[in-house]
């Protein structure tokens, strides 16, 4: 299936308190406040502008600084499809699979594109095309494949556990 996404692009060491402003992690729990205040800081334009399906284009080490969830939710919830960056933070790389949202790793994607540009993500293929360019996606491991299948880690082990396997 292929698929056509506006892309909103960043540069790099983008951290978590930019991505959801860490003055709102003790008082926003629903995921739609959240998602209200996705890059404020960095992009006052994105939380109101940004459309179901649209893409966020990094550089590298996205989602450095905190562990903090709400850094995922926030664009999970504002309806980004997924984020290509040049390189992610471990642990925000992991947080993303484990609430469904797919990283990419396309190194330098961020710099032959802007925001508003689009991209089209062929996942039959395996690949994203943008500017005439197509880049191949390699296949996921299949545990996280299925973790993002599911929807997310916590969805995927409710299901697991309402049919009675670990």
């Amino acid at each position: 299936m292929r698929t056509e996404h506006r892309c909103w692009v960043y540069g790099d060491d983008v951290n978590t308190d930019v991505i959801f402003p860490g003055r709102y992690t003790y008082t926003l729990r629903e995921p739609h406040e959240i998602a209200a205040h996705a890059l404020e800081d960095l992009d006052p334009d994105f939380a109101p502008n940004v459309r179901p399906g649209d893409v966020i284009v990094a550089g590298a080490n996205w989602g450095c600084g905190s562990s903090r969830e709400q850094a995922v939710t926030a664009l999970k919830y504002a309806g980004v499809a997924l984020i290509i960056a040049s390189s992610f933070a471990r642990i925000y790389f992991r947080n993303c699979v484990n609430q469904g949202l797919l990283p990419i790793i396309i190194p330098g994607l961020n710099t032959r594109l802007r925001t508003g540009d689009t991209l089209i993500w062929d996942r039959q293929a395996g690949t994203i095309s943008a500017q005439g360019v197509t880049y191949p996606i390699p296949p996921l491991p299949p545990s996280v494949q299925a973790i993002l299948d599911a929807g997310g880690l916590l969805p995927m082990l409710q299901r697991r556990f309402r049919q009675g396997r670990p």
